[in-house]
């Protein structure tokens, strides 16, 4: 087995590492004044099942084209076999055609990861489960809930925990995780009556006095998660928190949620914490990267990896 980390988070890679007690490869990833991507794999990989750890965050282009060329290059070294392990898998929310004459970019980046000659892919939470069918390689979209119930166990009195959708659409994300922990479900719907007026928020489900937790795979802006958060306690909530797999948090995402109602926002380290998210009073980190080491094992060794989706 051979771990190759590109530039997207080393940190992780570095902990996947630590918790196989196998060393990361030797491999220089580095730009030319004209910002062309050079690779070069500084150790033997001929023969080797190499996983390449590369999550396509911000910023989103480079760190896809670092993937891609790694990719290239473990090939052309005789690797093999190459798992392309992408904690955070960008273009994800772009997996259909919204309207007239725009692009299904999630199955143009699933065709570019093939045709670089990756033979697995291996993820967590992908926005949309369909996204595995635009493959034609075998995919493992993993499940950061089981990482997360732990957590909410030595965090929370799970007796008045209510597990809460911040939107119609991430209702069976939510309700699995309300079924791992015992929980009720509530749910924020959440509509615009008219152009140009404020987003109406409706709690379905009764939170008085609960402990709510918003449960989601990516937080990006944070502004539904923030107006969520205002509605739930509108409506009775003791407090909320949020759990969500991937931090994108752009732009002013970190100073708006700190300056939010919210008590706490848990985030995985999918995507590697900028200094502003380490520093936020009500931002919390927890680590996915013993769940990612046990499946590169498993997949190393041919075992399943199933129960790791439980």
């Amino acid at each position: 087995m051979k771990l190759i980390s590109g530039n997207a988070n080393r940190p992780l890679a570095e902990a996947i590492a630590t918790y196989l007690n196998q060393p990361l490869t030797k491999c220089l990833v580095r730009r030319f004044a004209d910002m062309e991507i050079f690779v070069e794999i500084q150790e033997n990989v001929r023969g080797e099942d190499v996983f390449i750890i590369q999550p396509t965050s911000f910023p989103t282009n480079d760190h896809l084209m670092e993937l891609l060329i790694i990719v290239d290059a473990a090939r052309r070294a005789s690797a093999r076999r190459i798992t392309a392990v992408v904690p955070y898998f960008g273009y994800a929310r772009q997996d259909r055609k919204p309207g007239p004459r725009t692009p299904i970019t999630a199955k143009l980046v699933a065709n570019m990861i093939e045709r670089a000659g990756a033979d697995r892919v291996l993820t967590i939470d992908l926005h949309a489960g369909q996204i595995q069918g635009f493959f034609d390689i075998p995919v493992d979209n993993l499940y950061a809930a089981p990482v997360m119930v732990q957590d909410l166990k030595r965090h929370y009195d799970l007796e008045n925990v209510m597990v809460v959708s911040p939107d119609v659409g991430g209702v069976v994300r939510a309700r699995a995780l309300a079924k791992r922990i015992g929980a009720q479900l509530a749910i924020v719907d959440k509509r615009r009556e008219r152009p140009g007026e404020s987003e109406v928020m409706n709690i379905i489900g009764d939170v008085h006095g609960r402990a709510c937790i918003l449960v989601d795979d990516i937080v990006d802006s944070g502004g539904t998660l923030c107006n969520a958060a205002e509605a739930l306690l509108e409506q009775g909530a003791q407090e909320v928190s949020a759990y969500i797999t991937h931090g994108v948090l752009s732009g002013g995402a970190v100073a708006r949620i700190a300056a939010s109602p919210l008590k706490e926002l848990v985030i995985t380290d999918s995507i590697q914490p900028t200094e502003a998210v380490r520093v936020a009073s009500n931002l919390r980190v927890i680590s996915v990267a013993e769940l990612l080491g046990e499946a590169v094992r498993r997949t190393a060794e041919e075992r399943s990896v199933s129960s790791l989706f439980y």
